[in-house]
């Protein structure tokens, strides 16, 4: 009609929407996956469990830093500008990286399985060692598969197809449940023999997980052109900005890490000896046997927002500030930013506080089956909840530190993430005196969110401005809209009182959540909250782009 604007998705929105529909399938097979793991092996189960989950985090470290960080953060620009510019050229990167990333990863390889060979040999006799290091060389290799598959994941983001490496990660969940299900209940006499079966699922996941991307890629246009001298320049400016990148986009997951470490480390065995030896005198061990696995399943439940939100978010809204930071356009860097920010505000403060509220409600329905007894589940909702409190942390950290490398700035992530490194390990041995392993979830939580404010104001001083009056405007619609929401769920809660059947424990987290959500939504949008409507919604309007941050 005349005088009427045209209608128009926004490029975020739409972008945020495929990666999260995509992140959520996985998500939710994921919890699947866990619910079946934890009726398998349990929690603490003659430590089984703690090994695996720690084996298992140092190939997924790797995952983190290079599927969801540094890889992208450094390759994604400059393919970008390639793109724009030179399609053969960019081509030429894409391929010259891939061979390169290829052997280094291999090179990798060989030296961890040698170091795991090495302390086999040396310090085989501690006990637990032995399965440990078994596990960690059984899933090293995933690494491998699972950096090239980042790869080829960046590079279809850059040319605007978000749909595959959304839908790639549930190969993980779909070998793993095969494992759990099918081969190790039926295949593998004890609980160790079950969780090499499970390390072994996991290999193969890596491997289809690239496989099924790469199709994809050559259908949109992708031809491989080993070129070095051609593709050596922009190599040199990936890699330069790739190091920085791994420390600035890591730091949760190396808090996380250290997490493990120091649960295994300072947890004591049922049947081995309460107290250790510090300065001469006798210390009671802070932690029980199953701490790890603990932090694990606590981790899980907090990474359910994290996915479909902030990684969501931040991988949607890189190219687009990678595009503003090649034109010159900081005024629309820092609204764009902004935006992403306000959506983290705006789903995650419910998100974590949800979180609290339904942590032991959920753990008993998801993970008291099998070995995973109630005692385990007390242990795992306290976990929860505590990693809960930091869930819109969590997730508005990839989201600001994307603001930075779009405008080159790799230093100050850094920087600030190796102070939050440090925050976090003094909180972690100062807290799990007094709250065993919930200390650990606490520090994490705490030295986030001071990761998080600190980098917000140091982005808006220095590079781009954000809004702040939207984002406190945005802030506090969702606390008093989360107060609201917090009262009907505990109502609801306090009426049905903990379910003893597998039908009353459903209805016991399904109908406060579904409680709960409503009353968010309605109280959100009351007080004239428009985020959650963006997402929803299959069109905006361009007259609202980018003053989305009224």
């Amino acid at each position: 009609m005349p005088g009427m604007e045209p209608t128009k998705r926004h490029p975020l929105i739409a972008a945020v929407r495929v990666t999260g529909l995509g992140t959520l399938a996985s998500r939710l097979l994921g919890m699947v996956r866990d619910i079946a793991t934890a009726a398998l092996l349990g929690l603490s189960g003659g430590g089984v469990m703690d090994a695996f989950v720690i084996a298992l985090r140092i190939p997924n470290l790797f995952r983190r830093l290079f599927a969801e960080g540094a890889l992208a953060a450094s390759y994604l620009p400059v393919l970008t500008r390639l793109l724009e510019n030179d399609r053969r050229q960019a081509w030429q990167l894409a391929s010259v990286l891939l061979t390169c990333l290829a052997l280094l990863l291999t090179v990798v390889l060989l030296m961890g399985e040698g170091v795991c060979g090495l302390i086999w040999v040396f310090g085989g006799d501690v006990p637990g060692i032995g399965l440990l290091l078994g596990l960690t060389a059984t899933m090293l290799p995933y690494a491998v598969f699972i950096c090239l598959a980042a790869q080829v994941s960046a590079t279809l983001h850059a040319l605007s197809h978000f749909a595959a490496p959304a839908l790639a990660p549930t190969l993980l969940n779909l070998c793993w449940l095969f494992g759990v299900w099918v081969v190790a209940p039926w295949f593998a006499p004890d609980k160790e023999a079950q969780a090499y079966v499970l390390a072994v699922c996991v290999l193969v996941a890596g491997l289809l997980q690239l496989g099924i991307q790469v199709p994809v890629l050559v259908r949109l246009g992708f031809r491989f052109d080993y070129n070095w001298a051609a593709g050596r320049g922009a190599l040199g400016e990936v890699l330069r900005a790739m190091g920085p990148m791994i420390l600035g986009l890591g730091v949760t997951q190396v808090n996380t890490l250290l997490d493990s470490l120091i649960a295994w480390g300072l947890a004591a065995s049922p049947d081995g000896p309460q107290q250790f030896s510090w300065f001469g005198r006798a210390v009671d061990y802070p932690m029980q046997q199953g701490a790890p696995a603990a932090i694990y399943y606590g981790e899980r439940l907090y990474q359910f927002p994290l996915g479909i939100l902030g990684m969501a978010v931040a991988t949607a809204i890189f190219p687009l500030l990678s595009r503003h930071a090649a034109r010159g356009d900081h005024r629309q860097l820092g609204a764009d930013l902004t935006l992403g920010l306000r959506l983290v505000l705006a789903l995650g403060i419910p998100a974590g506080v949800g979180l609290i509220l339904l942590a032991e409600p959920l753990a008993r329905l998801l993970f008291q089956h099998g070995e995973f007894d109630a005692q385990d589940t007390v242990r795992a909702a306290g976990m929860i909840a505590c990693y809960a409190g930091g869930v819109w942390a969590f997730c508005a950290v990839p989201v600001i530190v994307r603001g930075f490398y779009a405008l080159g700035d790799l230093a100050t992530p850094v920087r600030i993430g190796m102070a939050a490194v440090g925050l976090n390990l003094v909180l972690n041995l100062t807290l799990i005196w007094p709250l065993a392993e919930r200390g650990l979830a606490v520090a994490t939580a705490v030295a986030t969110a001071a990761q998080v404010l600190l980098l917000a104001v140091v982005f808006s001083r220095r590079q781009s401005r954000l809004d702040w009056s939207s984002l406190g405007v945005t802030a506090a619609r969702s606390l008093m809209a989360t107060a609201a929401m917090v009262v009907a769920g505990r109502m609801i809660l306090d009426r049905l009182g903990p379910g003893e059947g597998f039908s009353s424990q459903i209805l016991g987290v399904g109908l406060p959540l579904a409680a709960a959500a409503t009353v968010y939504c309605v109280a959100f949008r009351a007080m004239g909250g428009r985020e959650i409507g963006m997402l929803l919604a299959r069109r905006q309007s361009s007259r609202g782009l980018p003053p989305m941050l009224d």
